[in-house]
Formats: C-alpha cells, sequence, structure tokens
C-alpha cells in the first residue's frame, strides 16, 4: 500500500502541470510568430498575377452591374505598411510612399495601367484593434 501524498509532492503536481501549459502556450505562439512571418514574406515577394487585367475587368463588370463605384482589390495589415498605417489614416498626399511589397508593387500597377484609363485608387485603414491601425484596403474606383 503507498502512503499519502506529502504537501510538497503536491507542491511539484502543481509545478509540473504549470510548466507544461506555459510551454504549449509557448509553442503556439512561436507558431503563431512563425505563420505572420511566413505570410509577410509571402505578402512582400508576391507579384502582380499575369492574369490581372482578365481578373479586374470580371470584377469591375461585375460590380459596375451591381450598381457600384468600387471595388477592393487588396487587403494587408498596417504594419506592412514602412510607418504602419500612419499616412493612410491621415490621409495624407503622400500614404503610397508608405507601401512596401505587393502594395507597392499594385500601386505601381495602378499609375502605370489603370490611371491612365480614368481609375482611382483610395486607401483606408479598415479597423483598429487595441486603438492602432489593423488592415488597410486599397479600393479601386471609377
Amino acid at each position: 500500500m503507498t502512503g499519502l501524498l506529502r504537501p510538497e509532492d503536491l507542491l511539484q503536481i502543481s509545478s509540473d502541470e504549470i510548466s507544461k501549459e506555459l510551454e504549449k502556450e509557448r509553442q503556439i505562439k512561436q507558431k503563431r510568430r512563425e505563420q505572420m512571418e511566413a505570410l509577410k514574406e509571402a505578402f512582400m515577394s508576391r507579384e502582380i498575377h499575369p492574369e490581372v487585367m482578365d481578373r479586374l475587368n470580371r470584377a469591375v463588370s461585375i460590380a459596375a452591374r451591381h450598381g457600384e463605384h468600387q471595388i477592393q482589390v487588396v487587403t494587408f495589415p498596417a504594419s506592412y505598411c514602412n510607418d504602419g498605417g500612419r499616412r493612410i489614416n491621415n490621409l495624407l498626399p503622400d500614404w503610397p510612399d508608405s507601401l512596401e511589397g505587393f502594395g507597392k508593387r499594385a500601386y505601381e500597377f495602378y499609375q502605370k495601367e489603370l490611371r491612365p484609363l480614368g481609375y482611382k485608387l483610395h486607401a483606408e485603414i479598415l479597423n483598429f484593434p487595441g486603438g492602432m491601425p489593423g488592415e488597410v484596403g486599397l479600393y479601386l474606383r471609377w
């Protein structure tokens, strides 16, 4: 027959459980960090799709048939901007200078291909988690 657990045994059991939970949380946070880094890297290296004109024509045609005058073309975290979205949030005229990666390439594509056709591009902060700029939305208007 075994003896009754001592208070120090119970403290060790409790401590072991806390350590297991902390390690599990650490692993979850590390995995999230790695996923966020991978998403950012994908965004920064992404190129304009070769079929962009066909896709845009389809999207704007559908929107126009529904009486819309804009479509959201890109969404990304404000943290991907070199100023955390500050210029976009404050509607500063030099907001395009804050774009990085695919956001910048999308803006350059707009400047070269769409602006001459009469389209306009609008940027705005879509949400403010914790009071800080969250996501940026780029809208193509006509």
